[in-house]
């Protein structure tokens, strides 16, 4: 599938094939949250557990999905990227260096979606649909069918600003094939140094609901997203284990 048929939550209109990555040139930039986590010792995990709530508070690990909607009062404080790309300014520098440490690295990531608005989302949406109708599927079995490709506006992840998708250049196609290239190894890999998380891991699809999609990382802050990364935890399991 062509990346302008992206799946889920990572459908979006057509991009160029020319490079998208975060600009060099943008200002007042936000240091990402640093640290890191060991179950051996009392200080790192009351450490850990400071850091959960911090982040819980400033809205880093609001989750969203169908059965949780975007919060009516969620505000981003945007920092434009290249090619009409933004991101929460907060998951800025983490993005820039995790961008740059992975080209040092002779690799070739590409961001292919970032933030979106609700009309941009309701848009994606409404267009999924309405290819669907004149298929001549009937209004509910369109609606139905459209939420399997596209997130209905209010439970994309793509609108809290914190997600960005990322591509190898070298293979476009947004499907389980991105795994198996050398860029999404590594960011697999070393995401999580960055704050980033895969958001949506192939043996996590019964607890997260969505399907594998080994291109959607998600911004949490450093020390939140080592936990998650050395715990093998979904935001779902993390959340659940952090409640209360």
């Amino acid at each position: 599938m062509k990346l302008q048929e992206q799946v889920s939550q990572s459908d979006s209109s057509p991009i160029t094939t020319e490079q998208v990555s975060v600009s060099e040139d943008s200002t007042e930039k936000t240091k990402a949250s640093s640290g890191s986590y060991s179950s051996f010792d009392t200080a790192s995990v009351l450490q850990t557990l400071a850091s959960a709530t911090e982040a819980k508070n400033n809205g880093l690990l609001t989750l969203v999905n169908m059965s949780h909607t975007l919060p009516a009062d969620w505000t981003v404080d945007l920092v434009e990227l290249r090619n009409d790309q933004s991101i929460d300014r907060r998951a800025y520098d983490g993005l820039q260096k995790m961008m740059d440490d992975a080209r040092a690295e002779g690799l070739d990531p590409l961001i292919c979606s970032s933030y979106r608005t609700n009309e941009t989302q309701e848009r994606l949406y409404t267009n999924k649909k309405n290819s669907y109708l004149e298929q001549g599927y009937s209004e509910d079995d369109a609606t139905a069918l459209a939420a399997t490709w596209v997130a209905y506006p209010g439970t994309s992840e793509h609108q809290l600003g914190l997600t960005v998708d990322i591509c190898s250049i070298g293979n476009q196609e947004l499907d389980s094939s991105q795994e198996d290239t050398a860029t999404q190894q590594w960011l697999m890999a070393n995401c999580y140094k960055y704050g980033f998380i895969l958001r949506y891991p192939a043996d996590k699809s019964d607890i997260t609901e969505i399907s594998y999609e080994p291109w959607h990382y998600r911004y949490v802050g450093v020390e939140v997203a080592t936990e998650m990364y050395q715990k093998h935890l979904c935001l779902e399991e993390y959340l659940e284990q952090h409640t209360n």
